[in-house]
């Protein structure tokens, strides 16, 4: 795969089926590297194999809907420069609506079980921040007064002047009259008039809210408003009625269940994806995340999946009596159907699945392939795909291959190599992925593939801290990183080297990001095998993250232990042990992995004569490699390619 043909990436939402299940639609959105931006529209997919239709021609038209009665789809815009706003389209076509005109957007939303009323969560800034004050920019607010550990998250910056609020609004008739802006006279007598419909504001105070749904009249959404929960990682599902001045509290985290995502109301209860926090409400490393299930009137929530071997991801969808959910099983996605007894059914497809959605009997998803991005897939017959939009992918794709050996003390290490059609033998790059709490799979991945693309053997594993194979292989690493996982990689990178004679053992290089960037900078400081190195938004030193990270105030301690043994295991405690010829890739407004860490570590590799480059994108964060700009995306690819030139 050539760099620039990551716009050709197609990134499909979960599908929202329609109620007799005929159709579905379906949001597909790219990098466009003229506009620098994602861009998007909707997509009206024939579940009977007619071709696939443009529904809308926004510039990005994301995250579609259908109401219960089928006769409106909701969905979010954003226009160039501006935040996603709520709009409706009637489900037969016609032109779309704008019904919100929230200064910091929109984030979710949901239809009530009558199809009347909308629910959604939007950010409310505080007065006087986010240019609620004409003439004041960011820069000459009023300075912040900060008491919470939780005061900042990557991506988002502060959080204590944006909190997350729900609203509720009327649905309105997307095929009536439109609103006309009163200009002239008519302007003086309609100040304050807006072309949106009014929404009423139901969640209030200093607390953030998401995932919203509806119990009968009553939007339910996720929330920490407990005591003490500015130290712990707790949430809960709470029901706000309009007209009541205090939420009710319907789940109780601190017996069951912490509340993560994707509440899923079911007759007379409540699914939900949870995950146990432990004793202090911050023991989360590496441990899986269920399906879990709450009466609607409110109880204690009790989990239905065993965390032990099941890792639930993503969002359920409703299905019958149950719920549609996708466990991660050695990176990659299989759908199970859950209710309230706990799982009765699974569906293996060849790939991965990402999102899932059903109406009646009909079951859809997405579907990630070795060779393809990802396509709409009837669960029925999951190998055969109803849409088309990576049919015509510029590039030749490699399919990764399996490969597995045992660790020096006999524990198994399962991943994938990717190796180039031309004859090797082949430089080699190791890649590592974040989290630890992640995995790889083998699957379409544009990393890898632009990399094989170049000529470069890709060699990708899940050492013990990774995701998908076990909750005991999640939490091997705590206490323990930089241990039992290096064990693994390195097990991992000499069986490929010994037993795959297409790969040069003279030009090995290795790569990783986040978590991967701690694990290869912490290899390269503790071998010399390396001809090279990339170090990307990497956990360097827990210590440094600790107040400067947004998750710095948990997981150092969490995953590492004291202050003792975080400094042992740090791998800018280990610069002057490194002469691996090092790039360093970080992001200005990282608040993930703090940039200042990265200028710390590239400067004491500089000081000792190591040759290194320091490569910073302005403007991005945590997620560059993801979701940074395309133009940003295009060019972290030509200079990991040109480092990798140069040194293997």
């Amino acid at each position: 795969m050539r760099p620039q043909n990551v716009e050709k990436i197609v990134t499909l939402s979960a599908p929202s089926v329609y109620p007799d299940g005929g159709w579905a639609v379906v949001s597909a959105t790219r990098p466009s590297l003229s506009a620098d931006d994602y861009v998007g529209q909707l997509w009206r997919i024939s579940l009977a194999g007619a071709p696939s239709q443009r529904l809308t021609r926004g510039f990005r038209d994301t995250s579609p809907q259908f109401s219960p009665d089928g006769r409106v789809i909701a969905f979010l815009r954003s226009e160039p420069g501006a935040a996603a706003q709520l709009a409706i389209i009637p489900a037969d076509g016609g032109e779309p609506m704008v019904v919100t005109d929230a200064k910091l957007g929109v984030r979710e939303f949901a239809f009530s079980p009558n199809s009347q009323r909308l629910a959604y969560v939007a950010s409310v800034p505080a007065e006087g921040r986010f240019g609620t004050t004409d003439g004041v920019d960011t820069g000459h607010e009023d300075p912040r007064l900060i008491d919470q550990l939780k005061f900042h998250a990557n991506g988002v910056g502060y959080l204590g002047d944006q909190r997350r609020q729900v609203f509720v609004l009327d649905v309105p008739d997307p095929r009536g009259e439109p609103v006309v802006k009163p200009v002239g006279r008519a302007a003086l007598d309609a100040s304050g008039a807006t072309s949106v419909p009014p929404s009423q504001q139901v969640s209030f105070g200093d607390f953030d809210h998401d995932a919203v749904a509806w119990i009968g009249g009553s939007v339910i959404a996720i929330s920490a408003r407990h005591p003490g929960a500015d130290r712990d990682l707790r949430a809960d599902l709470y029901r706000f009625d309009p007209d009541a001045a205090e939420p009710v509290r319907l789940t109780e985290s601190t017996l069951g269940p912490s509340v993560l995502g994707s509440p899923v109301v079911v007759g007379d209860q409540v699914f939900f994806v949870g995950i146990h926090t432990g004793a202090s409400g911050i023991d989360v490393a590496g441990v899986n995340a269920g399906v879990c299930v709450v009466p609607t009137a409110g109880g204690v929530g009790h989990m239905v999946t065993n965390p032990e071997t099941v890792g639930i991801e993503g969002s359920l969808a409703a299905f019958g009596d149950a719920v549609l959910a996708i466990d991660h099983v050695h990176g990659s996605g299989q759908a199970i159907v859950v209710d309230e007894h706990g799982e009765r059914e699974r569906i293996s497809a060849d790939g991965s699945l990402k999102c899932l959605a059903a109406a009646g009997p009909v079951r859809v998803g997405i579907l990630t392939t070795p060779t393809s991005a990802c396509e709409v897939v009837d669960l029925d017959d999951p190998n055969q795909p109803l849409t088309g939009f990576h049919a015509d992918f510029p590039d030749p794709v490699v399919a990764p291959r399996p490969h597995q050996t045992n660790a020096a003390d006999g524990y198994p290490v399962h991943g994938w190599t990717l190796t180039p059609a031309t004859a090797g033998p082949h430089p080699v790059v190791l890649m590592i992925h974040g989290g630890p709490f992640s995995a790889y799979s083998g699957n379409f991945h544009d990393e890898a593939q632009v990399l094989v693309g170049a000529g470069y053997a890709v060699l990708m594993c899940n050492p013990r801290g990774s995701a998908g194979y076990g909750q005991a292989h999640g939490r091997a690493v705590k206490g323990a990183m930089g241990e039992v996982d290096m064990a693994d990689v390195t097990a991992f990178l000499d069986s490929c080297l010994d037993t795959m004679p297409e790969l040069d053992r003279e030009r090995v290089a290795v790569m990783g990001g986040s978590y991967g960037g701690f694990l290869a900078a912490w290899l390269i400081g503790h071998t010399h095998r390396f001809s090279a190195a990339i170090v990307e938004r990497g956990y360097l030193d827990g210590r440094s993250m600790i107040g400067a990270s947004d998750i710095g105030w948990f997981f150092p301690t969490e995953y590492q232990g004291d202050l003792t043994d975080i400094d042992q295991h740090s791998p800018l405690y280990c610069a002057h042990l490194v002469d691996t010829p090092t790039l360093i890739i970080h992001s200005e407004n990282d608040l993930r992995c703090p940039i200042s860490v990265a200028q710390r570590y590239y400067t004491e590799l500089k000081l000792r004569g190591v040759e290194a480059e320091l490569l910073i994108f302005p403007g991005e964060n945590h997620e560059l490699s993801r979701s940074g700009t395309p133009q940003h995306r295009l060019a972290r690819f030509d200079h990991i390619l040109t480092w990798w030139k140069r040194h293997l």
